[in-house]
């Protein structure tokens, strides 16, 4: 009996000792230089690996955790539910994370959920809007009458920071870069006509409007704009698109999910060109048709990421931000790194007639205010050029 206890005893010190050396989960970066704080970032539906919100946040947190020393993880849902997604926020909380990302707007639902459960614990939500929150906690009834409903009345706002991104600006440079480059007949193909895509989609519009005006060509450009429906490709949506390129558009800007595939598939047939849309999408459509990508209009996740753990580690700031869903954009006419929305600078296809110095100063220009870009959803805005906008659906 002594001989069993003994051998316990022994086994339990040996567990111990490994638990100290690594045992454990599985960690991305673990440091002791601030033994505070542990982040934890939560993956979507998708993967680390996806070219969208997903590796662009698990990046930035990566490379911070990595610089300043602090204990990062990262978690993947088993399911694209939000049980699932909750389930993963449990976890690390219990494995003493303290700081948890979350990327896009279908976290909502555990949004509303854990930041009371666990008030001692940071949350950072990207890309989630007062509405988003709203609709996960009262359902399909907040359509009926927003302004009946405050955000904050549904989480906790003592310890969670969201932001959301001026769509309208990247959608501006996305298509006044396009019609500089030398594109004339182009469309916008949206997932569906929510707010957020519908900024993107008039942003868009204006840029083009703006770029022909400066070029004196308003009467050569032609845009196709309409809305799928749906935030995935379909045999349907590829179908108008393979219509829309077989008529002449040179380039689309498809944003909204899943719905590119159904624009990149038209395009690999007949050599289009494609906008990208919130990260810099080039590696999964050039996947399609090399060089078929010429920009992307890009949402700055990964400064947010920086800028919010810097807030909480470093310059502690935290309470200027917590509370608040935050409307980010440009912050600076000449750093570029520090931009939360902007065109990406390596993949960008540029020419004479278009370079990076030159869109340099179109965000100097749009932060100075010489620029200005509605960003209004109430209906699409007036411009010179034509634009052929599909009423409804596309399907």
């Amino acid at each position: 009996m002594k001989r069993m206890k003994k051998l316990a005893a022994l086994f339990l010190v040996i567990c111990m000792a490994v638990s100290v050396i690594g045992c454990g989960p599985s960690k991305s970066s673990q440091g002791t230089g601030n033994s505070d704080y542990r982040v934890a970032m939560i993956t979507d539906s998708g993967d680390i690996t996806d070219q969208s919100f997903n590796q662009t946040t698990y990046e930035a947190c990566l490379e911070y955790c990595t610089e300043n020393n602090i204990d990062f993880t990262y978690k993947k849902p088993d399911g694209d539910t939000d049980y699932a997604r909750i389930a993963m926020i449990d976890v690390a909380v219990a494995e003493g994370y303290n700081i948890i990302v979350m990327p896009g707007y279908i976290f909502a639902p555990a949004l509303v959920e854990v930041t009371y459960k666990y008030p001692d614990v940071k949350f950072i939500a990207l890309d989630m809007t007062a509405g988003d929150i709203i609709a996960a906690a009262v359902g399909s009834k907040y359509y009926d009458n927003p302004d009946a409903y405050e955000a904050a009345d549904y989480y906790n706002t003592e310890n969670t920071y969201c932001a959301v991104y001026q769509e309208e600006i990247p959608g501006y440079m996305a298509g006044y870069a396009a019609v500089k480059l030398g594109y004339r007949k182009l469309g916008f193909l949206g997932g569906q006509a929510v707010p957020a895509v519908m900024r993107y989609g008039f942003g868009y519009v204006q840029g083009i409007n703006d770029a022909a005006k400066e070029l004196g060509i308003t009467d050569q450009i032609e845009v196709e704009y309409a809305y799928g429906g749906q935030f995935y490709g379909s045999t349907e949506v590829t179908a108008a698109m393979d219509t829309w390129y077989s008529q002449g558009t040179e380039i689309v800007f498809a944003c909204g999910g899943g719905i590119f595939t159904s624009a990149a598939e038209a395009a690999s047939k007949v050599g289009g060109k494609m906008i990208g849309v919130d990260s810099d999408q080039s590696p999964i459509i050039d996947a399609y048709g090399e060089g078929m990508t010429v920009t992307s209009a890009m949402k700055g996740l990964g400064a947010t990421v920086k800028a919010m753990l810097d807030s909480i580690i470093v310059t502690n700031t935290w309470e200027e931000h917590v509370g608040k869903i935050e409307n980010l954009g440009l912050v600076s006419g000449t750093d570029m790194d520090v931009n939360y929305v902007g065109l990406p600078e390596d993949t960008t296809q540029w020419n004479e007639n278009f370079t990076v110095d030159d869109y340099h100063e179109l965000v100097r220009k749009i932060y100075d205010g010489e620029i200005t870009i509605d960003n209004s959803t109430e209906k699409m805005p007036e411009v010179s050029v034509k634009v052929n906008e599909r009423q409804g659906s596309i399907m």
